[in-house]
């Protein structure tokens, strides 16, 4: 059976410099995906003319910039990640070969065999967040799935973390010794019904 090799990571992209060359549709889709789980992202996205809706995106968040110019290798330079989503081919094509030979991770937009990472379903509650992947699959599971935990996941599960952060920064001993006493107290979660509260535990 294939088996979905992606190494899941969570990315502070507030520390990072992320690039998405394409102001169209797709262009608005990934940016808004990206600031709806990070809006304090540091996004430039670049590209000759913009959609509306992309502009009055930005104008709410303040740490992503628009340059109104076509692609240049120059743009790469001081970038951690980088999304090509334009209309042309041979751009995103070409956006990819330079980041290869950067060494800068990269996606282009509905093209798999030139993506080194895949933006997937995100669900968040508070300090708690599930990134959902299909192996690029299929993006529609994906959002079926990310659906389907939004409603099973209590909204009061934040509280629950935070007041199991709180305890563990009172408990005494070594890092194993803190380690196996959270896992006696969380062991019960495996057991519970998510709908029910947790804000008590």
């Amino acid at each position: 059976m294939e088996r979905n090799e992606l190494y899941p990571i969570f990315l502070k992209l507030h520390n990072l410099n992320v690039l998405i060359v394409g102001g169209g549709n797709v262009g608005l889709e990934k940016l808004s995906f990206m600031l709806k789980s990070s809006p304090n992202a540091n996004v430039e996205v670049v590209a000759p003319k913009f959609l509306p809706e992309l502009e009055a995106l930005v104008e709410k968040h303040p740490s992503v910039k628009l340059t109104t110019r076509k692609f240049n290798r120059w743009m790469l330079r001081k970038r951690h990640m980088v999304i090509a989503c334009t209309d042309d081919l041979k751009v995103n094509k070409r956006v990819f070969d330079l980041c290869r030979k950067r060494y800068l991770i990269c996606n282009i937009a509905d093209t798999p065999p030139l993506c080194d990472y895949y933006l997937g379903g995100i669900v968040t509650k508070g300090n708690v967040k599930i990134a959902i992947s299909t192996n690029g699959k299929s993006p529609t599971t994906a959002k079926r799935l990310r659906e389907f935990f939004e409603e099973i996941i209590p909204d009061d599960i934040n509280k629950m973390v935070e007041n199991l952060n709180e305890y563990r920064k009172t408990l005494k001993g070594n890092f194993e010794e803190k380690v196996q006493k959270m896992n006696e107290i969380t062991e019960t979660l495996k057991n519970k019904e998510l709908k029910e509260p947790l804000s008590n535990e």
